[in-house]
């Protein structure tokens, strides 16, 4: 791919994110996104009411191929125009990290390219690097998903300090698991989203997780969704839509107020949010009231808070970092 007066284009690099249940490719030009696909696997897993592993990982085999096609051919990019290739090695479900990174390793060879494996939990603060511009560290990262509920501190490009952390479930769990209670089936994170919206927290009040210093706890506040349930025997809509209310302000307040502690410690520049719960409407909202006039907030658009190949391909581009493409599901920072 060159420009008009064959001007050296920033290098391209392509992204294949497989950690868990979406099929991604994408490629990415600086932190310009040229395409960024995902394929969800939302309905294959609906009906077990969860992610199965293996389910995920053929459904990576079949989705993949077919997604760096499509990539190539919207950019109207050749192979010998790519200069990197990024896949995530981890953490997440072995089984479908192996698809990717065997995916990538076989392209890599083909096309003579260099191949970096990427750490899952980088890409989604590198997400909000494609959303912003100018963004540059340091900066202070809450990244919080279906697995992960983490404050990091980022001095620069590739090196992560973790201030705090979830010692139970994560925030994005949590949400899963509380719709399962309200029986809102699955993804029952966005559901009870929007079941929230129609209700009213102050009526189904639910106490809010407070450990000391930063870290998180999500396991006792479910404990204590369950507990009101029983109570209420057959709740109505109403009252569910209540407790979503109330189970939602909980957790985006105990989420909010160790980020309020660590702005405090750290005094930041930059405030990022990312990964899958980064996309909840009040965590959203109420973040933005929080940083106000101490610092500037980036929040990813939807489509890069979920998992994405484009955020794997930022990462790799903008790190430098080049790790081994060998998938590693208990990968931490």
């Amino acid at each position: 791919m060159t420009r008009p007066g064959g001007a050296s284009p920033s290098p391209t690099t392509l992204g294949i994110e497989s950690s868990c249940d979406e099929s991604s490719v994408a490629l990415v030009r600086g932190r310009e996104v040229l395409v960024n696909l995902i394929a969800s696997q939302e309905a294959l897993h609906a009906g077990f009411g969860g992610v199965v592993p293996e389910v995920a990982a053929r459904a990576h085999l079949r989705q993949l191929p077919g997604l760096v096609d499509a990539a190539l051919e919207r950019t109207c990019a050749r192979p010998e125009d790519i200069d990197l290739l990024a896949v995530t090695r981890g953490p997440g479900l072995a089984g479908c990290l192996l698809v990717g990174t065997g995916l990538a390793a076989g392209l890599a060879a083909a096309w003579d390219k260099p191949l970096a494996g990427v750490n899952h939990l980088w890409g989604h603060v590198y997400a909000a690097f494609l959303a912003e511009r100018d963004l540059q560290p340091p900066l202070l990262a809450l990244v919080v998903s279906g697995a992960h509920s983490d404050l990091v501190w980022m001095s620069r490009h590739g090196d992560f300090e973790v201030l705090g952390r979830t010692r139970d479930d994560a925030a994005g769990e949590a949400f899963d698991k509380a719709a399962r209670m309200l029986g809102l089936g699955y993804p029952g994170g966005p559901a009870l989203d929007r079941l929230a919206r129609t209700g009213h927290a102050s009526r189904q009040p639910l106490p809010v997780p407070a450990l000391p210093g930063l870290e998180y706890s999500f396991s006792g506040l479910k404990t204590a969704l369950l507990y009101r349930l029983r109570d209420l025997g057959d709740p109505s809509q109403e009252q569910k839509a209540d407790l979503a209310a109330a189970f939602e302000r909980s957790v985006v307040e105990s989420l909010l107020a160790k980020l309020a502690l660590a702005v405090d410690e750290r005094r930041p520049a930059e405030v990022v949010i990312a990964g899958g719960v980064a996309a909840n409407t009040l965590l959203r909202k109420r973040a933005a009231e929080l940083v106000s006039g101490s610092a500037r907030l980036t929040i990813p658009p939807l489509q890069l808070c979920t998992d994405n190949a484009a955020m794997i391909a930022a990462a790799a581009a903008l790190s430098q970092v080049r790790q081994p493409a060998t998938a590693d599901p208990s990968l931490s920072w």
